[in-house]
This record gives structure tokens, C-alpha cells and sequence, in this order.
């Protein structure tokens, strides 16, 4: 098996441990948005954003946070419709001539501080 095989295999199990724990992936912009604009509880949120991303990335996570009362259905099925037309707008606006690379990681990188802020400082 190549190095480069095992650094992606390696960088996938990485990113699974991270998403099944705290619903990062489009969870980075759900799970706060439930926590800190919804009040929702935490693993509540994880839960729920896990099963709107359900196939195929949350499925067995989805079904863990299921199992422990910590995921609503509908609430998921909601947000995945969202999703389904969030991801275009998204799409369409970061492809954009006049939206360059490092725009894009500047936007995210205040996007992580405010979000972090938030939860280090506010409740």
C-alpha cells in the first residue's frame, strides 16, 4: 500500500472521529446554529446534524446518538432540505470570479473565531 494511501485512509479516519463526535462537516455551521441560535442541547445538535448528512457519511453515528435519546428526526430531515438547497447558493457564491482562494479561508477563518468566541464566552 502507497504512503500517500495510507496518509488518506489515515486523514479519513481522522475527520470520522471528529465528525462522529461533534457533527463537524456542514455540523461546523449546524451544530452551533442549533446550540447557540436555537438553544439546543449539544449532543442533541450532534446528533441531529449527524442524521441529516445520514447517507452515507452520520449513518452509524446517527444511530449511536438514536439509540441515547440525542437526535430528533424531523428536526434533521428539516435541516437536510435546507442543506440540499444551501450547498448550491454556497457553491455558486464561492465559485464566483471575485471570490478567491484566500477570501474563502479568510471568510472561514472568522467564521471558526466568532463561532469559538461564542461558545468560550457567551452562552
Amino acid at each position: 500500500m502507497s504512503t500517500e494511501i495510507v496518509q488518506l485512509l489515515v486523514i479519513g479516519l481522522v475527520a470520522g472521529i471528529a465528525g462522529g463526535m461533534f457533527g463537524i462537516g456542514g455540523g461546523a455551521i449546524m451544530v452551533p446554529a442549533m446550540v447557540l441560535l436555537m438553544g439546543m442541547d449539544q449532543k442533541f445538535a450532534t446528533g441531529t446534524s449527524l442524521a441529516a448528512q445520514v447517507l452515507p457519511i452520520g449513518i452509524l453515528g446517527a444511530i449511536v446518538y438514536q439509540r441515547n435519546g440525542n437526535l430528533n428526526v424531523r428536526d434533521a430531515v428539516l435541516i437536510a432540505a435546507g442543506l440540499l438547497v444551501g450547498n448550491l447558493f454556497g457553491a455558486l457564491f464561492a465559485n464566483q470570479p471575485f471570490i478567491s482562494s484566500e477570501l474563502m479561508k479568510k471568510l472561514y477563518g472568522v467564521f471558526l473565531f466568532v463561532i469559538g468566541a461564542r461558545y468560550l464566552f457567551f452562552r
